[in-house]
């Protein structure tokens, strides 16, 4: 009865592998396209923002930097409050203060 049990769960356990690679592997290319896209995006822009804000490209990168790092460290509160506010009032929290 044990090797019964056994094997159900591994067919169980196959089966779950198997539908979270279908569903989630597309998923996972699609959102690192995207990354990838923003990511040249930034790249373009350099390329004209440099020159009409006469900067150079280290200075481009440095600015690149403090916005990573100012967007990191917001991030998580500002998930966490999401979370303990709702959805509804943070994105039009969101909404006012980026639109005003």
């Amino acid at each position: 009865m044990a090797a019964g049990n056994a094997s159900a769960a591994a067919d169980i356990e196959s089966r779950t592998t198997s539908k979270l690679r279908r569903r989630l592997i597309p998923l996972l290319f699609l959102l690192y396209v995207v990354a990838y896209l923003d990511r040249i995006n930034i790249g373009f822009a350099a390329l004209t923002m440099n020159t009409a804000l006469a900067i150079t490209s280290a200075q481009f990168g440095l600015l690149l930097g403090i916005f990573f790092w100012g967007y990191f460290v917001f991030e998580i509160p500002s998930n966490l409050l999401l979370h303990k506010i709702s959805a509804r009032i943070w994105i039009a929290r969101i909404l006012i203060s980026w639109g005003s």
